[in-house]
């Protein structure tokens, strides 16, 4: 039964396609794409971990969804210091996840199929177990030795000076055999990488270019902002307004030396000349981290010799959603070109899952759906997180089971990384839920089998097929897609605007309360349903019926075009 629904929908995505082609010339502007957390997403080798032969056999599954292109998170070489984040070999894949002609398979299978492949790139460190870093830090004379950033002690023997790092404690670690500290944003183990040298840049576009020449479709930057600091090692002032009390050092700071370096975007325009040298309109994101980080992302993206799109935390580390929320977040960017194109994303593998962190409910509830539904619906490109799909709650993990170095240092105070980055269920019946033969590397929360893959595809009205549905409506429909978005007037709680272009406009509507809320859109004549859900009832496409004034449900919402 799960295979008849894939092969449908994949006869119809394909069907789709050539007419998309014609109409849009950039396929990232306004596409979904996958995020894949290769360790925790298929193992097919029983070992416990996740490999790049589970991405492969579930391409089926990616594809039926209806999504534009993969995200990957790192598979590259890596002691998994930081679980892939730290690299000690750009140019190959770790043997946890395979072997570089897994990669490639991967890469021919999915264009075969119409999905693009977008992957991390990892600029701002490395692992001190990459040759780079050994060769720097054997002396300080050898022609490595200022690709990464050191700095004499104070001649107390203190540390350059006042910055911390990302993850707790000072950002600076004594190395005995130079004599010197070296700077480490994040663990000691992830030195950063002098990126102020014209010499590392050039090393890491060739490292771009190796993968761009294998067929990769694009790159997200990680934490691309801690690229460069400030040479002149000046310490960072203390943060002039706390949100809420610190669980960190680093949050006592404002990060005005350590990270954000205007040299930066002269970097990522050397990178944008790059992958427009490629044909297919490669995709660039940057990944930016801080309290404030609007300026950066449109200095990064603005005008066409940057990047493609940027992304940050405002709704991965939100803790509620409301109209008020959505309507600032979103109108922060024009709709002009020139203003650049955002990126959003409300779950992925650094923060706690939204579902969580915006309602009370577990398994079964229809806050997923309509999360799904407010996702899908915004201006911009769309990240759409494993697992996020099926609705699964944050898994519970044990403080003896944590493997996040983050959430082991912050615990209690943090909720950590492990819960969003748990084994994805694939079966109910099957051990460890389908994902391993294997005890996996981290444990399977017991309420996630009820929503598995399997299950809900065979479920009509299931979040996973309600997903779809979205998806597919986003795909064939030129205004949710990439037209432009206008908010309405609404009573409290409730969230609603418009996206349109030069021939359609679509209404989207979210009450984001507990409450119901009788409210109708001006001229409520002229729109017609697309797609609903409704508490207690399966979601319906109730076949272009006309809206009339209604009450909104609690956690419901709906969308809706205009006719004439």
């Amino acid at each position: 039964m799960v295979l008849l629904y894939e092969d449908w929908y994949l006869k119809e995505r394909f069907n789709k396609l050539g007419a998309r082609a014609k109409t849009q010339c950039e396929w990232w502007r306004g596409a979904v794409i996958y995020q894949i957390y290769p360790r925790s997403f298929l193992d097919t080798n029983g070992d416990g971990v996740g490999d790049l032969r589970g991405c492969i056999r579930k391409l089926e599954y990616i594809a039926s969804l209806g999504v534009d292109a993969i995200w990957l998170s790192p598979f590259f070489k890596s002691p998994m210091c930081d679980f892939g984040y730290d690299v000690s070999d750009y140019y190959n894949v770790d043997p946890l996840f395979g072997v570089l002609d897994d990669f490639d398979e991967l890469v021919e299978q999915s264009h075969s199929k119409n999905i693009k492949i977008v992957i991390d790139q990892v600029y701002s460190h490395t692992s001190d177990q990459h040759e780079w870093f050994t060769k720097s830090r054997s002396n300080r004379t050898n022609a490595k030795s200022d690709w990464y950033v050191w700095a004499d002690p104070k001649p107390d023997g203190s540390p350059p000076n006042n910055w911390q790092s990302v993850f707790g404690g000072g950002a600076w670690e004594w190395d005995n055999t130079r004599r010197q500290y070296y700077l480490h944003n994040f663990l000691a183990c992830q030195p950063d990488l002098n990126v102020h040298k014209p010499e590392v840049q050039d090393a890491l576009l060739a490292v771009a270019k190796f993968w761009l020449d294998r067929g990769v479709d694009g790159f997200r930057l990680d934490a691309i902002n801690f690229a460069m600091h400030d040479p002149g090692l000046r310490d960072n002032p203390p943060a002039q307004l706390l949100k809420s009390p610190p669980t960190r050092p680093f949050d006592f700071q404002e990060h005005v030396h350590n990270q954000s370096h205007p040299g930066i975007v002269k970097f990522l325009e050397k990178l944008r000349r790059l992958t427009t040298a490629y044909p297919g309109d490669r995709f660039t994101v940057a990944e930016v981290v801080g309290p404030t980080p609007l300026r950066e992302m449109k200095d990064f993206i603005s005008g066409s010799t940057r990047l493609c799109s940027a992304y940050n935390f405002d709704y991965l580390y939100a803790d509620e959603i409301t109209p008020s929320f959505v309507e600032e977040a979103t109108t922060e960017w024009a709709t002009n070109d020139d203003d650049g194109w955002p990126s959003w994303a409300f779950s992925n593998h650094d923060a706690p899952r939204a579902v969580s962190r915006w309602s009370n409910a577990d398994t079964g509830s229809q806050q997923p759906k309509l999360f799904a539904m407010l996702l899908m619906s915004l201006r911009g490109t769309i990240f759409l997180y494993q697992g996020e799909e099926l609705g699964l709650p944050q898994a519970k993990i044990p403080f003896e089971r944590l493997q996040d170095p983050e959430a082991i240092a912050n615990w209690p105070e943090t909720l950590g990384r492990d819960g969003a980055r748990s084994p994805m269920p694939w079966s109910p019946t099957e051990p460890f839920a389908g994902f391993s033969t294997h005890a996996p590397w981290l444990p399977i929360d017991e309420r996630h089998l009820d929503l598995a893959a399997d299950l809900q595809s065979s479920v009509v009205g299931s979040t996973l097929n309600f997903v779809r549905d979205l998806i597919q409506l986003r795909r064939d429909n030129p205004s949710l897609r990439t037209g432009d978005i206008e908010f309405l007037n609404g009573p409290e709680g409730l969230l609603a605007f418009t996206r349109s272009d030069a021939e359609d406009v679509t209404l989207c509507v979210f009450n984001l309360t507990e409450r119901a809320i009788t409210w109708a859109p001006p001229h409520v004549a002229t729109w017609e349903v697309e797609i609903f859900s409704t508490p207690g009832r399966e979601p319906q496409k109730p076949g272009k019926s006309k809206l009339k004034e209604s009450v909104v449900e609690p956690f419901s919402g709906f969308i809706a075009s205009r006719v004439c």
